[in-house]
């Protein structure tokens, strides 16, 4: 069976981390998707997330390190976004 490879493989991470980063990094550009779309500024965002400028800060240049995927789901949750999960069987090459 063929492994998925992702940028995260390629800078040297393994399977196991390059796939919770994958999922990772999908949760947080939603995150971005929303505060473009629906155009929210840093001062709203601080208000609806209930945290303080440095975290919303962090957030928005990008310091996923930083960030739990809990943390990230619950920002979306906040954001009211409600998250799924899909699985997909793979085929057999």
């Amino acid at each position: 069976m063929k492994k998925r490879k992702s940028v995260f493989h390629d800078l040297g991470f393994s399977e196991d981390e390059s796939l919770a980063l994958t999922f990772k990094a999908d949760i947080y550009g939603k995150i971005l998707d929303v505060v473009e779309k629906r155009k929210i500024k840093p001062r709203e965002l601080e208000k609806m997330l209930d945290v303080p400028q440095p975290r919303v800060s962090e957030l928005l240049n990008g310091k996923m390190s930083l960030l739990s995927i809990e943390r990230l789901l619950s920002y979306l949750e906040k954001m009211g976004v409600q998250a799924s999960v899909s699985f997909k069987t793979k085929r057999a090459s």
